[in-house]
């Protein structure tokens, strides 16, 4: 078979066996895809060391529309997509490099942008200066509910009402691979959520819908279930920007910046880094830990106690 037809097969493997989400398959679709492309539709056996030594040489040369490369961590994406397929392949028995034989390559460091202090409190009390009545209630609500659960902005815009037990201050969330974990909520959260549910006049079912004067917000609208007035992951982007702008803060503040921001609060405060992976939905301890650098008290302590004592003082 051609490596087309294996593909084909193996994105058919990981819909019904492997029961991926469909943003993954898309993922494997898209870096497979580019492979193919500039392999061709080669046999799987002609995959060799030496292919794929080139097919690295492509993808660090390779430029966006702007002339920037591509980043170290997506070229390891490609990789990866790559090293799963070839796996796929062993187990069918067909002959081809083993994914063992790929390395991924060094990835640059990630930058930890999160807020802290009076940042973080100007920040939740921007939409105070949002007008309209709703979306400043609506707005208090996803930004309180960021910093309290740590979600991320797919699992918040698939929220719904019913979902979401303000009584308990808890509730279970599907993320990443569909493992399902329990969030909480602050009362400060319960709060926001409450005062906006009691300006809401519809029954629709989306946690956090978009108010404007194109809505209509009546029994008559053809979606009843408010499907098409759910917001969007680029909605709260926005929204996040906006009241980043309004609190004049100078770091690009994105939703995965509040949730950061979560994380770093809570190891700041004291909590283990167990309960903090196991509440961020990571799958591997290495990934929770990109917040120790900025959250251990006992380096800070050692750096204000020793440094700088063989400085001669003017």
């Amino acid at each position: 078979m051609k490596l087309s037809e294996l593909i084909r097969q193996f994105l058919e493997y990981c819909e019904i066996e492997k029961g991926h989400s469909a943003l993954t398959i898309q993922n494997y679709q898209h870096y497979l895809g580019r492979f193919l492309e500039w392999a061709g539709d080669i046999n799987p056996e002609q995959i060799d060391l030496e292919r794929v030594r080139q097919y690295r040489l492509f993808l660090n040369r390779l430029t966006d529309s702007h002339g920037k490369p591509l980043k170290k961590v997506t070229q390891n994406y490609h990789i990866i997509a790559l090293r799963a397929f070839l796996k796929h392949l062993s187990k069918r028995d067909i002959k081809s490099l083993a994914a063992e034989k790929l390395e991924l390559g060094s990835a640059e460091s990630r930058s930890l942008v999160f807020l802290e202090g009076d940042e973080l409190a100007r920040f939740l009390g921007a939409p105070e200066k949002e007008k309209n009545e709703k979306q400043r209630l609506r707005d208090k609500a996803i930004l309180e509910v960021l910093f309290s659960t740590g979600l991320r902005v797919s699992e918040l815009v698939s929220l719904n009402r019913d979902q979401v037990n303000l009584e308990r201050g808890e509730f279970g969330v599907r993320g990443k691979g569909d493992k399902i974990r329990v969030v909480f909520l602050s009362q400060t959260a319960k709060e926001a959520i409450n005062n906006y549910l009691a300006k809401r006049s519809d029954n629709f079912s989306p946690l956090f819908i978009r108010h404007g004067k194109d809505r209509k917000e009546t029994a008559e609208v053809e979606d009843l279930s408010g499907e098409k007035f759910r917001l969007t992951p680029r909605s709260i982007q926005r929204i996040v920007q906006k009241y980043a702008k309004l609190a004049g803060i100078v770091k690009k503040i994105t939703p995965h910046a509040v949730r950061h921001s979560f994380a770093t609060d809570l190891l700041i405060s004291g909590a283990d880094i167990r309960s903090v992976q196991s509440m961020l939905g990571h799958s591997s301890i290495t990934t929770t830990q990109i917040y120790t650098h900025v959250t251990n008290p006992q380096l800070r302590e050692v750096h204000r106690a020793f440094h700088g004592k063989t400085r001669k003082r003017g």
